[in-house]
């Protein structure tokens, strides 16, 4: 069987190196990264993939945060804009203007979670992959917020999903894709399922299983050996990918396989 498509990465042997090499030195063309997220409960992910963004290199970082959390953020927390929130404490529909003015002006969208279970919430950020095509990486909380929406989810260009095994059960079923992934199966199976999905939508995955942490786009897929699932779960993994992809905007499969050797 043809798997040519399969490329493994260690972090001994990178796949493509000069992805880093690449990397801008000047702040102004290192990208502008967008992060939306917040909910009156939660927030820890906001500051954590702030601080990875710019880590990584990433020029500038705006972040959006419903008004809920005002009385709870911490004094020195990340310099943030603050949208109106409904009662249940998250974003209300009052923040599209300032969310479409941000996705203008951003290079690419960060949802990176702690997005509460808000029925308004989930209407804006369905808005987001419906009006506007500015590259965007979700995960955690935020792609389950995204759940009855996942046909144009997988659908839209310039979308990466950073997900658990159970979300790519969820997201596979969701679109009544005709393979069935299982917590069971070998990872050249599961390698070969994703295979197949990215060459039918355009979407971008980047999947954990069996102590791989797979990628896959437009039939391409790589695996790199991955021990810290604590990163895909506090969102920093999905920061990464955003920022790379900012400087290689038509290179999505080789900056974020690249992005996971940091």
């Amino acid at each position: 069987m043809d798997t040519s498509y399969w490329l493994k990465q260690t972090p001994l042997k990178p796949l493509f190196p000069d992805i880093d090499w690449s990397k801008p030195e000047q702040k102004a063309r290192a990208g502008k990264l967008l992060i939306i997220g917040g909910h009156s409960q939660g927030f820890v992910a906001i500051a954590e993939t702030y601080n990875v963004a710019l880590k990584a290199g990433v020029g500038e970082v705006r972040v959006l945060l419903p008004d809920s959390l005002k009385k709870n953020l911490p004094p020195n927390f990340i310099e943030a804009t603050l949208l109106p929130s409904n009662p249940s404490g998250g974003f209300s529909k009052e923040a599209w203007p300032e969310f479409k003015a941000g996705a203008q002006w951003a290079d690419g969208i960060l949802l990176p979670g702690d997005a509460g279970r808000n029925s308004e919430t989930a209407i804006l950020y369905e808005k987001l992959i419906d009006e506007t095509n500015t590259p965007l990486t979700i995960t955690r909380d935020a792609a389950d917020l995204l759940k009855n929406n996942y046909a144009k989810l997988v659908e839209r260009p310039n979308t990466t999903l950073v997900l658990s095994f159970a979300q790519a059960q969820k997201l596979l079923s969701g679109v009544y894709y005709p393979k069935i992934l299982t917590f069971s199966m070998p990872l050249a199976a599961f390698v070969d399922v994703l295979h197949k999905f990215t060459l039918t939508y355009p979407t971008t995955l980047v999947i954990l299983h069996n102590e791989n942490l797979v990628v896959a786009h437009g039939g391409k897929v790589s695996t790199t050996p991955w021990t810290n699932a604590l990163a895909i779960w506090r969102g920093n993994t999905a920061a990464n990918a955003a920022s790379y992809w900012l400087w290689n905007k038509n290179q999505v499969f080789e900056s974020i396989t690249s992005s996971l050797l940091q």
